[in-house]
């Protein structure tokens, strides 16, 4: 019985992804209808968050810390996130300063991949901080990549739209939880995400 709610848990998820995935895909053709520049702002802020390891991995890796933390944290930390990341954005799009902005970025990967690997279950104001403050770096460094002649509303709406499919990825993930050696494969991932952001760290301060 048990097993049976798990897969059909599981099958509802992939069906409510997929879905809005579909839906996304579905509607992007729409802005090349609208005013010059809005769609290439969309399209290019999308592809912006998957356009760096750094970043996948750090997105991922809320979604996935949320699910190990279980709720409220599963849809908190998801959310906190592209909030907080917005504000970073505007920051970069108006040129406000933000100093280490990609080490920043590289070291969320290290951060949250060792919180995923050590399992670690602060407050729940905690991890969220935590998440916010990467959630700045992140969203500076797509404000400041806004492509010239396009529209910033739609940049920022592409990027957070990656986003939040990026940590959708991520809970996806973290369901793995639910099985009897999900902790231990979890705790791998966060290994490995901690590693690879270590090493994409180590080499850009090696080139500053």
């Amino acid at each position: 019985m048990r097993d049976y709610i798990l897969k059909s848990r599981h099958t509802t998820t992939l069906r409510g992804f997929a879905t809005f995935a579909a839906i996304t895909l579905l509607s992007t053709p729409a802005l090349a209808h609208t005013i010059p520049g809005q769609a290439k702002g969309f399209v290019t802020g999308f592809l912006h968050p998957l356009s760096g390891l750094d970043h996948v991995l750090a997105m991922v890796a809320v979604g996935i810390w949320g699910a190990q933390l279980k709720r409220p944290a599963i849809w908190i930390l998801p959310v906190a996130f592209p909030l907080v990341m917005s504000l970073g954005g505007l920051l970069g799009m108006r040129g406000v300063p933000l100093p280490g902005v990609e080490i920043g970025v590289a070291a969320s990967a290290v951060v949250l991949g060792i919180v995923i690997a050590l399992e670690l279950r602060p407050p729940l104001w905690v991890a969220a901080l935590i998440v916010s403050a990467f959630a700045i770096f992140h969203g500076h460094a797509h404000g400041t990549e806004l492509p010239k002649a396009a529209s910033p509303l739609t940049y920022a709406l592409g990027f957070v739209l990656a986003t939040g499919l990026l940590h959708v990825s991520g809970i996806l993930i973290g369901l793995v939880d639910l099985l009897p050696v999900g902790g231990k494969l979890l705790r791998t991932a966060g290994g490995l995400i901690a590693t690879t952001g270590f090493v994409l760290l180590a080499a850009l301060v090696g080139h500053t």
